[in-house]
This record gives C-alpha cells, structure tokens and sequence, in this order.
C-alpha cells in the first residue's frame, strides 16, 4: 500500500482522536461508577475517582490483549469498497463520537458511549459499503444484550433492595441490625461479586481457570455458591464479632466500596475498546495495509488508555454526571435536576399522588450540617454489587453493554424499591428519569446518521470531507459547552428560587439535595 498525504493526516489524527475519544468515555461513562459511594456520602468523590479509576487501570490491563476493531462484528471491513473506504468509517466514528459524548457531558446527561459506538459503526458501515457490510445478526445480539442487561440490572436492582430494606429499614448503620442481620446480607452480596466477576467476567484468565475447575466443575454451581456464600457470611460474622460496633457502622459502606472498585475493574475489562477500536483499525492498515478483525495490544497501550479513562473521570464536566445522576436517584426531597414539561407531565401520572405511600428510604441525613446524603450505604452497596455483577456477566459472555445504562438502570430501580418517588420533587425525578432514557435511543439514532454523513464525506472528499468533519466537529464542541454552562447557571438560579419560595410557604429552610455537591465534589 502506497501511502499518500492524506494517509499521513489520517494516521496522525488516529492517534489524537483515539487519546480524545478515551477521554470522552471516561469523563462521561466511567463517571457512573462513583455514583452510588458518593451520593451515599461513603467517601468524597475525589477518593471515589481515584479509587476507582486504578480499578479501572486494572481492569484495563486485564481486558483482552486482542481486540476487534470492528466491535465484536457489527460490521465487516473486508466488504468495503478498498481500504480508504474502511478509514472513512473508522474516522466517521471517531469524530462522531468524540463531540457526541463531550455534548451529553457538558448537560450532565449520562449517555451510553457503547450503544454510541454500535450504532456510529452501523451508521457509517451502512453509509460507505451498503447493507450488505453489515452483520446484522450480530448487530441484533449486541443490541439485545444492552437490552437484556438493563433489564436484569432494574430486576436484579429492584427485588435485591426490597429485601434488604424489608429487612433491615432504616437501620443500616445500627450495630444490632447489623449484627443480626449483617452476615448473610454481606456475604449475599460478595458471593454475587466473586462468582460473576471471577467465574465469568475473568473466566479466560489461567489461574480462574484452574479455580473453576477444581470447584464449581467438581460441586457445580448453586452448591458452590452455597458454600462461598457460608464462607463469607461466617468471615464476616466473625468480624462484626471481634471488631465491634466500629465495624457495624461501616459493613455496609465497605460493601459499596468494594462493589465500586469491582464496577471499576469490569468497565476497564468491557469498555476499553469503545474507546481504542477504530483509532487501532486505522494504524492496523497504514501499518500492514490489511483490513484486520483483531489487532493484538501490548500491555503497556492499554495501560495508557485505561490511564487516560482516569483522567476523563477527574474533569469537571464528569462532576456534572455524576451530580445528575445522583440526584435522579436521591432519597432527598428536593433535587436540582433539569427535565422538559412533557416528561414532567408523563411523570405526574406514573408516580404515587403525594401521601398516597409511605416511603421505605430514610428521610436524608445531614452530614456536619452541610453534605446531605442521597443514598443509605445499604442501597449503595446494592446499587455497586449489581452494577459490577451485570457488566461482568456480559464482558464473560462477550458482548459489550453500556456502563452507563446498567448502573442507571440500578439507581432508578433500587429508588423504586425504597419508593423515593412518593415524596418531595418525586414528578421532577421521574421526569428526568424519563429524559435520561428518551435521550439514550436518541443519541443513538444521532450516532447512526451523523457518523454516517461523515464517513461518506471522508470517502467522497478526502482531506477535504475530513476538514470539514473537523470543523464541525469544534463548532458543536464549542457552541454546546457554551449553552451548556449557561443552561447550568440558570437551573442552580432556579434551583434557589424555588427553594426560597418553598421555605417561605413551609415556614422551614429545606436543603436541596445538592445544595453541597459543588464542594463536595
């Protein structure tokens, strides 16, 4: 292969949209993982970041080392017309995603960066080598497997929780509920963690292999599971035993701790290639001048992105995710959230009329007269453990699914379950609940057409298609994080007009319950 100019641009911008890309997916998707330990008040969210972000190093690191840079089959390179048609679609993809994911940041709507990558690759593929370049079959798993998780995440989410709290109410810090109640409850939730993520989310890596075989192939799984669950929940007896009420407190908020950082290392495992994919395409064929369907990636490449993951999750656009999603999700009476009318008005009719229910959630806690609680560390341990559980499940099996789709999922369905939606701005939740789902089959439609449009300007115009991408590409960039900071300025104004109005009617200064996030975050 005989490399021209625009070869050269190509590979040049590969590598920068590739660096850009990755931290896009981590200031957007990656965000999701610190929700819950947060929004529990379990630790800041600076130590949450970085907590998790090395788990999402590691688990960088031990994702698969051969990567398919048409993702898992949506398409297949060797139908296009030449190899220049191939960059076009990887190129479309990129510069789709890249202002696509940085927009839906900017707004602190959570978006799905994996159902942005499979449609942007079905958009473009469709576009540049027609419907017979598509593995539709394929295409239709990998949907139905986002589908799929979204659901088990709310199921999962929604029966776990109502148990729980059944159980154990409003007293998840009481050292005698805990001590009562502790054992089988955290032992339930590590068993889930150490069965998916070692039996299927690392069950290709050699010493898991060994493992399962000499237990769950010997006993088979529901014994084995039976007896990993009485291993910890007798571990865990002993330790509120001898470690005392200090412990009890805190049993729970470890749980949410440790779910996050198993989150974090199933996301780096899942993930990563939403970010790498196209960029490594792309240097695949200026390299070899090959289409590839698998590019090896040594140790150290994906040591950097899962780096670069980290990164994304520290900027101040991840904070506005975070602080979003969060309050979606928050047992506090009054939130800041943005949703329009009409997903307020569809809320109205689908949430209880206030004082028709009692709410399961306990009425937020006020921390050092400042930082209000959005969760209980009950409910962020269920939230963390589910999440990581459902994302480890499908990283086993193969299929990528969205980070962002099964915690949210997990958030909302875990609120239901201690019926936060009976009180307070519980219409204003639901309605951005509404939204947040409206907005994740919209930005796919968007990903299909836009990354379309691109990749067959970039086969049609060369250089040219590709300034004119680019250009776009900063003009949106711009102009969304403009009308982004002003959309946010205007709700925190509205926020505390709202309040004050509430506070002169009620006679008493409620707090919102992300009154504190800023400095918090």
């Amino acid at each position: 292969m005989e490399l021209t100019v625009f070869h050269y641009v190509i590979g040049i911008l590969a590598l920068i949209m590739l660096i850009w890309n990755t931290v896009e997916v981590g200031r957007n998707d990656a965000a999701n993982i610190v929700n819950a330990v947060f929004g529990a008040r379990v630790m800041t969210r600076r130590k949450a970041v970085w907590l998790a972000g090395i788990a999402v190093v590691v688990g960088a690191m031990a994702s698969s080392p051969v990567m398919e840079t048409a993702r898992k089959g949506i398409f297949d390179p060797t139908t296009l017309p030449g190899i220049d048609a191939a960059i076009a679609v990887y190129m479309g993809v990129y510069l789709t995603n890249t202002v696509l994911l940085y927009s839906f940041s900017a707004y602190g709507m959570p978006v799905s960066t994996t159902a942005c990558l499979v449609f942007a690759l079905l958009g473009s593929g469709l576009a540049i080598g027609g419907v017979d370049a598509i593995n539709w079959d394929k295409s239709q798993t990998v949907i139905l497997g986002i589908i799929c998780s979204i659901i088990v995440s709310g199921i999962a989410g929604f029966l776990i929780q109502r148990v729980f709290r059944g159980v154990v109410r409003d007293q998840c810090e009481d050292p005698k509920t805990i001590s009562l109640h502790g054992p089988w409850m955290a032992g339930a939730l590590m068993t889930g963690l150490v069965y998916f993520m070692l039996m299927k989310g690392m069950k290709n890596v050699a010493f898991v292999k060994a493992i399962k075989a000499s237990t769950l192939d010997v006993v088979g799984a529901p014994v084995a599971l039976l007896l990993i669950w009485a291993a910890l929940s007798f571990l865990t007896f002993l330790a509120l035993k001898f470690l005392g009420q200090r412990f009890a407190t805190r049993l729970f908020g470890s749980m949410a701790i440790l779910g996050m950082i198993c989150t974090g290392i199933a996301f780096g495992q899942n993930d990563l290639a939403n970010c790498a994919s196209p960029g490594l395409a792309i240097w695949m064929i200026l390299s070899k001048g090959e289409l590839a369907g698998k590019v090896a990636v040594p140790l150290f490449a994906l040591f950097g992105c899962g780096v670069l993951l980290l990164m994304g999750m520290t900027t101040k656009t991840a904070q506005r995710v975070t602080r979003a999603e969060v309050n979606t999700g928050s047992q506090g009476d009054l939130v800041r959230l943005y949703a329009p009318k009409w997903c307020v008005a569809v809320a109205r009719v689908l949430v209880p009329k206030p004082g028709a229910d009692q709410a399961l959630a306990p009425k937020t806690n006020v921390q050092d007269a400042t930082k209000l609680q959005h969760y209980d560390a009950l409910r962020a341990a269920v939230i963390t453990s589910v999440t990581g559980s459902v994302i480890a499940v499908a990283s086993g099996l193969g299929l990528p699914v969205s980070t962002t789709y099964v915690a949210f999922s997990a958030v909302v369905a875990t609120g239901w379950a201690d019926k936060i939606f009976v009180r307070g701005d519980a219409a204003l939740k639901m309605g951005r609940t509404i939204w947040v789902v409206f907005c994740w089959f919209f930005s796919a439609f968007i990903a299909a057409g836009v990354a379309g449009l691109a990749a067959k300007a970039i086969a049609l115009w060369g250089l040219g298609g590709l300034a004119l991408g680019l250009i776009a590409n900063m003009i949106i960039r711009y102009v969304m994080r403009k009308r982004a900071d002003e959309h946010e300025a205007l709700m925190k104004e509205q926020a505390t007009i709202r309040k004050q109005q509430l506070a002169e009617a009620s006679g008493r200064n409620d707090h919102f319950a992300s009154d504190e996030d800023e400095e918090a975050l």
